[in-house]
């Protein structure tokens, strides 16, 4: 009995740690500021993206830093970015509303960007706002960049 007592308290307290450490990532991302919730969906491709079906995608925080951007898994301890998005390679091909199954896969206020990163196509979600501020980013690349806004 006190055994099992003492496995559901260690357990319990490594639930607590566990949920500690995530939210603590969380926050050392957030840290430095200029942070969005913003979904991403990697490598689609032209039938992934007239389809509605809302497969794919990973929600994620995005955070600006010089001329990139760091995208971070939400449900992950990692502490690097596991996509980052220079501003100089990104193209914006198209912006659309989620649709079909999309919907429930993303934010209620979403907006999906469909953009070219390298010649890999790339599908960013975020806020109208978190998209104003997106497209203001790019359009402010430094004199002599190529940037790309449709």
């Amino acid at each position: 009995m006190v055994l099992a007592l003492l496995l559901c308290g260690l357990f319990l307290v490594l639930v607590l740690l566990a949920l500690f450490v995530f939210g603590l990532r969380r926050r050392l991302i957030q840290r430095p500021g200029g942070t969005f919730d913003c979904s991403l969906r990697w490598a689609v491709s032209e039938a992934e993206a007239a389809d509605s079906k809302g497969k794919g995608w990973s929600y994620g925080v995005a955070r600006y830093n010089g001329d990139r951007i760091e995208w971070f898994r939400v449900f992950s301890y990692a502490p690097r970015p596991r996509r980052i998005l220079e501003r100089e390679a990104i193209e914006v091909l198209k912006r659309r509303t989620p649709c079909g199954e999309e919907e429930l896969a993303l934010l209620s206020d979403a907006v999906v960007l469909g953009c070219l990163h390298r010649g890999t196509r790339v599908e960013l979600a975020m806020s109208e706002d978190a998209l104003t501020g997106f497209l203001a980013w790019l359009e402010a690349a430094p004199p002599g960049q190529r940037v790309n806004v449709a």
